[in-house]
């Protein structure tokens, strides 16, 4: 489940930031007046957002943003001068910052995360060096036989294994059994 750390030097600014979260549904697992205890935070969560001021005490936003744990996202609260300097690909909010606009900021970040999240769980094994030359091995086939292109070959055996219901290694096994049964 995803989780909302909010990294401020004043705590009641984070308590601020985290009550309009809460009125929205969105749980703030954390409010921490340094990067350092919000690191450890998010260490021992599974994933979510750090929402945090471009000024902590402990290190820069930037050095936050590359210690932060895989999948955990920054969320840069700064005036419009500071936001210029940002790197490329930071999610930022300039100050003020509407609570509309930080709720709904949030919430896409944490819906992205998730779908990251899930993404990489459904990965499928990686195929290992064998069945890898069973594939090849049908395509070199394919190619030689058929006038196909590398590319052609691949597709073939990728359509015919989802015609057949069978993954691309039996489906290779197949091809190479008819082609040299002929």
């Amino acid at each position: 489940m995803s989780s909302v750390i909010a990294v401020l030097p004043k705590l009641e600014d984070a308590r601020k930031i985290s009550g309009i979260l809460e009125r929205r549904g969105i749980r703030v697992a954390a409010l921490c007046p340094t990067a350092a205890m919000a690191l450890n935070k998010a260490h021992e969560l599974e994933c979510g957002v750090v929402i945090c001021s471009w000024r902590i005490s402990d290190m820069h936003y930037t050095q936050l943003a590359q210690y932060l744990p895989e999948y955990f996202d920054l969320l840069l609260l700064a005036p419009e001068s500071e936001a210029r300097s940002a790197p490329p690909g930071t999610m930022l909010l300039t100050y003020p910052v509407r609570p509309g606009d930080l709720a709904g900021t949030v919430e896409m970040m944490l819906v992205q995360l998730e779908r990251r999240l899930k993404k990489s769980r459904v990965k499928p094994p990686k195929r290992t060096q064998k069945e890898q030359n069973y594939i090849n091995n049908a395509k070199m086939v394919l190619m030689e036989r058929n006038r196909m292109t590398e590319e052609e070959a691949f597709r073939y055996i990728q359509k015919s294994s989802m015609d057949s219901g069978t993954n691309m290694v039996e489906t290779a096994q197949m091809i190479l059994l008819l082609l040299y049964d002929s």
